[in-house]
């Protein structure tokens, strides 16, 4: 085999077709477009148009609702805080606050505050003040011996 025999499989190539060349291509003079109508003419988009039915994307019911002044928090694990601590990234002596897990490279941005979660193990005794947190999770920073403190939503902003 010597590279100018290579060549693709029978069949994997195939050339475009090329519209509005003549009789003799088969797709000349309208161009594989029939004759007149909305769809023979250029600049035309009816993708959900049903001729006068009602659309389907119509006729399906709406669900839901997305709140527009929702809060976004910045999500970290207790786990996650216990390797950086047992890495040295975060001091356990000093108080964790949301500015230090953000120096600390933990959370990128701060977004409406911090929101902690009880996800992994936690062991560190530490004093810890965040915007949010769930219940499991100050079950578990207490039962570590130390202490998770929840500032309200609104002195973050």
């Amino acid at each position: 085999m010597k590279l100018h025999e290579l060549r693709d499989n029978a069949g994997a190539t195939k050339s475009r077709k090329r519209i509005g060349r003549g009789p003799g291509s088969g797709t000349g003079k309208t161009g594989g477009r029939g004759i007149k109508g909305q769809k023979s003419r250029s600049g035309v988009a009816i993708k959900g148009y049903e001729g006068g039915q009602m659309p389907l994307y119509q006729r399906l019911p709406k669900r839901g609702f997305n709140k527009p002044n929702r809060k976004k928090f910045a999500v970290v694990n207790l786990g996650l805080i216990q390797k950086f601590i047992d890495e040295g990234k975060l001091d356990a002596g000093a108080a964790i606050t949301e500015d230090a897990l953000i120096a600390s490279g933990l959370v990128r941005r701060k977004l409406d505050g911090v929101r902690v979660l009880a996800k992994g193990d936690f062991t560190a005794k530490v004093d810890l003040s965040v915007t949010g947190a769930s219940k499991s999770a100050v079950d578990a920073v207490a039962k570590a011996g130390g202490s998770l403190s929840v500032t309200s939503a609104t002195a973050a902003e």
